[in-house]
């Protein structure tokens, strides 16, 4: 028999059953990953989030897997066709593949040609044939002629009127056969993984309004070689009608004649059923049937299966990017609690002021015209400097899209005017910036001010706490996918999801300070329960303990439990509300405290005492050595941020357009997306460089996330610049060398890579991309 979801799954994550059974039943009863992997270490033996993330999705994969099983079942014994050895079959059947592949059969399908031949009496014809070849097939198949005529269930079948339609019928009859055989079917499945090869060509009269495509115009590649990246424009210019995208053996030409010999698949077709060339009477009619079998029935159902797998494997890939992007974006260091004036960048309509004190709240704005038409430079620079006087700014944010590096060079003016104010200027990105200023979350956070300035609320807070900004943002609006609209949009949701919540809980929410969108991630709480318990607090004033929350209407003891431990309650009379600790832990740390004689205040902070402490001694039943250990970690370090240090990249001063880049400069910049062929990063021109995965390292590199992420501050040397059509070639390998003039260029991506690379562009938009395919791939990754 099959292993046990919980066997199959521990193997898989090279776990214990026990842990698994044990992580399954939490998960059943309503429990959280965050929950399980920071407070149920001693039930799932440790098992972190990662772990449990990949349990979670698989869990759901086999119980589907399961459920289809019995249906399967089911609707084969209702058929009365069960037997004992396809019963075997089914149940030790491993994904769903391989299950369907043995309904197939039995499947409920519209009435057949082969159907409408059995009906006709052809299947003792189709029989002989294929048990004696030494038959004349003409000769024998005079004896089935048949006139038209109505079968038991009232429908109309043309019956055999010659000998050509009772051969064809036979045919049918065993196509269909061979076609539904389960072991055969995988035998071509897997030759056709190794060696189909995947061709595109332009739809003829499409080569000018499919050029975003044209890498793809005359293109092949072996399926199990083509990436996601590439898999996915290919399906996108056959979805929108620019391309032909065909699947082929590697053995065979574009087009096979009929009369060529059988190619690997047909021959397998043959053998399986014993189909052999030996010039007996029905040797040919036979072969024919197995050619047929593979080119009407078999190909046909593998390209599309394969070809969907394809797509698949290439969408899991694509929301893996932009999940890694989005974890890193999200965890990007907060700069703190300080007063913060937030610039979104304008030309014509101005630059759009506000700022926001150190808990975030809007105490100004303005509107300055420092640029054309107005060119009002002084003026700006008179309004921000009273602005940041008036309210002690240190901190500056500066939006990335249109204007930036106008906007970031008034900053720099200011900065040298009122030295005295000690400004720090950073250039974010806005990524979402405008899909949060419509938002209804917006209009009710911010509801009297214009929709205009909420982006550039949402810029200065983002740089105070990244984070807690950002989840007020959907995820797939932040800008950091890989063609995102072309994936599944439940699954890529579900995984930014989990993200997301991966991450506040990593971090841990000021139940005091978070908005409603911040709390509705926290472990356990919904999205009514997080407004409810904002409307509490607004109504009863801050909380002053963790055990307040039970106040909150809707937030029960279940709720509680999933949710305390990732709430902070700053100013409580009980240290451990402002740290990790969960409140069911807090008898164990008052055995701790008497067992050391000293109080919480004298304990907390004391790294020398608590290293001291041997785990194991306050070890029992319900707290095992692996809470305690992470108990002392947090009395030891309370409340600590798992964030980075704060530090901002410097654009070089002279460097702002694409224009005034040189090859071998040496620029520090931002790395604003990681892809699975490269990085792209924010020089503070514009328009983002791409260091390719060839690049990035001076050993290879398989996975760029492993090298870079999303938000970090990076060195990079030009290589190449394409001002025209606005490419820019970047190296984190510093001791490379520009290439000189006429010769071999130093970075030098593959060929369908190397193109796609035209515009990637930092901010959402809507504009239709530049030519040339990579353009098109990449302004996806901002939609």
């Amino acid at each position: 028999m099959l292993p046990s979801i919980e066997q199959r799954l521990a193997k898989e994550l090279a776990a214990r059953p026990a842990q698994v059974a044990a992580a399954i039943a939490l998960l059943d009863e309503g429990a959280t990953v965050p929950f399980i992997a920071r407070y149920r270490k001693e039930a799932t033996g440790g098992l972190d989030d990662i772990q449990l993330r990949l349990l979670e999705e698989r869990l759901r994969y086999l119980r589907e897997l399961e459920d289809r099983r019995a249906s399967i079942i089911a609707s084969i014994t209702e058929q009365n066709k069960m037997t004992p050895a396809l019963l075997e079959s089914i149940a030790l059947a491993e994904d769903k593949t391989r299950l369907e592949d043995l309904y197939l059969p039995y499947k409920q399908k519209r009435r057949t040609k082969a159907q409408i031949a059995i009906e006709a009496g052809l299947a003792p014809l189709a029989e002989t044939l294929l048990a004696d070849p030494q038959q004349d097939p003409e000769a024998i198949a005079k004896d089935y002629l048949r006139d038209a005529f109505t079968n038991a269930d009232g429908g109309a079948n043309p019956g055999v009127l010659d000998t050509k339609a009772a051969l064809d019928g036979a045919r049918q009859i065993l196509m269909e056969r061979f076609a539904e055989d389960a072991a055969l079917l995988q035998t071509l499945r897997e030759y056709v993984q190794e060696h189909g090869v995947v061709e595109s060509k332009v739809v003829a009269g499409k080569q000018d309004e499919g050029e975003k495509f044209a890498d793809y115009f005359d293109y092949s590649e072996p399926l199990a070689a083509v990436p996601s990246h590439r898999a996915l424009a290919l399906l996108r210019g056959r979805r929108e009608g620019m391309l032909d995208v065909a699947l082929r053996l590697d053995s065979e030409p574009e087009k096979p004649k009929w009369d060529a010999p059988l190619n690997p698949c047909e021959g397998r077709i043959a053998a399986r059923f014993g189909i052999k060339a030996q010039g007996r009477p029905a040797d040919k009619w036979l072969l024919d049937t197995a050619r047929w079998t593979w080119r009407v029935k078999s190909f046909m159902h593998l390209d599309t299966e394969l070809m969907g797998a394809l797509r698949d494997k290439a969408e899991l890939d694509a929301i893996g990017v932009f999940a890694r992007n989005l974890k890193a974006l999200l965890l990007a260091a907060p700069a703190g609690p300080r007063a913060t004036m937030g610039l979104d960048p304008g030309l014509r309509t101005g630059v759009k002021v506000v700022v926001v004190d150190a808990t975030g709240k809007v105490v100004d704005t303005a509107t300055v015209y420092p640029h054309q038409p107005r060119n009002d430079w002084a003026g700006a620079l008179h309004t921000l400097g009273l602005l940041a006087a008036k309210h002690n700014v240190s901190l500056v944010s500066i939006g990335n899209g249109t204007g930036s590096r106008e906007t970031d060079k008034l900053a720099q003016d200011l900065i040298k005017q009122q030295p005295d104010l000690k400004l720090t200027k950073i250039v974010v990105s806005e990524a979402g910036a405008s899909v949060y200023s419509a938002s209804e979350f917006a209009s009710r956070e911010l509801p009297d001010m214009d929709v205009s300035l909420r982006g550039a609320v949402s810029i200065a807070r983002r740089l105070q706490d990244p984070l807690a900004e950002l989840v007020k943002i959907d995820p797939k609006s932040i800008g950091v996918g890989q063609y995102q609209h072309d994936v599944s949009q439940s699954q890529l949701a579900r995984s930014l999801d989990a993200v997301v919540e991966d991450c506040v809980n990593a971090v841990g929410v000021d139940v005091n300070t978070a908005s409603a969108p911040l709390l509705a991630r926290v472990s356990g709480l919904s999205s009514t329960v997080a407004q409810g318990i904002v409307a509490y607090r607004d109504t009863h004033g801050a909380f002053a303990s963790r055990a307040a929350l039970k106040k909150v209407p809707r937030l029960g003891e279940k709720t509680f439990e999933q949710a305390a431990g990732f709430l902070r309650v700053m100013n409580s009379a009980n240290p451990l509300d402002a740290s990790a600790v969960h409140p069911e832990s807090y008898p164990l740390v008052e055995k701790i405290l008497l067992d050391v004689k000293r109080d919480m205040k004298a304990v907390i902070g004391d790294g020398a005492l608590i290293k001291s402490l041997n785990p194991a001694r306050y070890a029992d039943d319900k707290f095992g050595v692996p809470t305690i250990t992470d108990i002392l970690k947090e009395l030891e370090k309370p409340g600590r941020d798992p964030r980075p240090e704060f530090t901002t990249a410097t654009f070089k001063d002279g460097v702002e357009q694409i224009s005034d880049l040189r090859p071998d400069m040496i620029l520090e910049g931002v790395v604003t997306n990681v892809a699975a062929f490269g990085a792209f990063v924010d020089i503070g021109v514009h328009q983002d460089g791409l260091v390719h995965i060839s690049a990035l390292s001076n050993t290879f590199v398989k996975d760029p996330h492993t090298v870079v992420k999303a938000g970090q501050v990076v060195k990079v040397k030009v290589l190449e610049v394409d001002p025209k059509r606005k490419r820019i070639a970047l190296t984190m390998r510093l001791t490379d060398s520009a290439p000189q003039p006429g010769a071999q260029p130093a970075q030098r991506p593959d060929r369908n890579d190397a193109k796609r690379v035209q515009q990637h562009q930092r901010q959402e938009r809507t504009a239709a991309p530049a030519s040339g395919a990579m353009a098109d791939a990449f302004a996806k990754l901002r939609k």
